[in-house]
């Protein structure tokens, strides 16, 4: 049985994955996205591994799930062939909608910034590295990768990553859990499912670590059974499940996402607006234009961030200003709005629906720097879209159609207008 391990620019467990596959008598196959994806079609079974792909940029996933070679694995999706993907390759799949399995592999979920709670209270966020327990759902799907666990089997494995935590819509999540596609679950070391830090690592929905699609065959997976033994039982399952060659027929699932609509934003009063620019190389930007370009959209990027405060008071957005918190002007600079050339571009503002970072900036500037005068902050990213040659209008729902810049079930999309800030 041979295993395709597929590898993109930045990822980095391949090691550890190829020696899981060989542990339960498999036959580990490197392959790289830039190699001929015939070689995939002669393959038994495929695991993406986990690392950065592409640096993470945009966001964990969402460059990768837009590359090629994951129009071949969607086609092998197809015939019923296993597929794993672990941490980084979870998020991939998520992106390229191969799970949960909604129709025409659309989008139905996220895996967005981790988020530590401990009593109601966000503790941290971001990049975190420990051992976690997980266990089966006690209405799991038996599919693929569950033939050699039962839900008494509580495994004990690393998380490694920053953008883990599972989120969905209300109606997804209840289709999903009537399914048994949640399949498994954050719990302590004796099976018990609770949601609180540090037994749900990063906030996920319903304590989810793993989530498979209807047909089974396909399993986005957060932490890593590849780096312990304790993990080997997913791997025998996967090699089970070739040996008997099943393929199960679904239909996909119910759940169709509804079309996002862009409103313009408007900058409230009396909130300011400061937008920060690298006077680096913005290689988050460039590796968008290259893969948009790639795609047939012929566009030049740049993006900035955006920082909307609220504050009463002029002198105190000059305190922030100097406090560094913001922004570091040895590598950036604040460019105001007026300045944004608009001549044949579009902007989009893209905002995280939960302002994280910007709670966390306005703590920092509280009890740090004792600047009181601040009710609110709100982070968000602002892309800009340069077209020649080419009807700039015609290009928004090409860019918007590819998710590229945001996922619709962690950030909100507003058209931004420079001459309405």
């Amino acid at each position: 049985m041979r295993i395709a391990i597929i590898q993109f620019p930045g990822s980095n467990c391949e090691r550890e994955t190829m020696l899981a596959v060989k542990r339960v008598g498999m036959e580990p196959v490197e392959f790289l996205w830039n190699e001929s994806r015939e070689k995939l079609r002669a393959m038994d079974g495929f695991i993406i591994v986990g690392g950065f792909s592409y640096e993470d940029r945009s966001r964990a996933g969402i460059i990768a799930a837009l590359d090629p070679v994951m129009q071949e694995i969607k086609a092998q999706n197809e015939k019923g062939k296993p597929i794993l993907g672990i941490c980084n390759g979870a998020q991939i799949l998520v992106e390229a909608g191969l799970v949960p399995g909604l129709e025409n592999n659309k989008i139905g979920m996220v895996l967005t910034e981790n988020k530590r709670v401990v009593n109601g209270k966000i503790q941290g966020t971001g990049y975190y590295n420990a051992w976690v327990h997980m266990r089966l759902s006690d209405d799991y799907q038996r599919n693929a990768f569950t033939r050699h666990l039962v839900p008494t089997d509580i495994l004990h494995v690393p998380v490694a990553h920053g953008e883990g935590r599972f989120v969905m819509t209300d109606a997804l999540l209840t289709e999903v859990k009537a399914q048994g596609l949640h399949v498994l679950q954050y719990c302590d070391r004796d099976g018990s499912i609770t949601d609180r830090f540090p037994i749900n690592p990063n906030g996920s929905l319903c304590n989810i670590a793993a989530i498979s699609n209807k047909a089974g065959n396909v399993m986005a997976i957060m932490p890593h059974p590849e780096r312990t033994s304790k993990g080997d039982p997913l791997f025998q399952s996967m090699r089970d499940y070739i040996a008997n060659g099943r393929v199960e027929n679904t239909v996909p699932l119910y759940y169709y996402p509804r079309r996002t609509v862009a409103t313009v934003y408007q900058k409230p009063v009396p909130h300011h607006e400061r937008l920060v620019e690298l006077i680096i190389t913005d290689n988050h930007a460039l590796t968008v234009q290259n893969t948009l370009r790639q795609l047939g959209i012929p566009v030049t990027v740049k993006r900035r961030v955006h920082w909307e405060i609220q504050c009463n008071v002029p002198e105190t957005i000059q305190q922030i200003d100097k406090s560094g918190v913001l922004y570091n002007e040895r590598k950036e600079r604040v460019l105001p709005p007026a300045l944004l050339k608009a001549h044949a571009s579009i902007f989009f503002l893209i905002r995280p629906r939960e302002n994280v970072l910007g709670q966390q900036k306005l703590q920092i500037l509280k009890d740090h720097f004792s600047i009181q005068e601040v009710d609110t902050i709100q982070y968000g990213v602002l892309w800009q879209f340069t077209a020649e040659n080419v009807t700039i209008s015609d290009l928004i729902d090409p860019i918007l159609h590819t998710n590229i810049i945001y996922n619709p079930y962690a950030h909100d999309c507003y058209h931004y207008h420079p001459a309405l800030s």
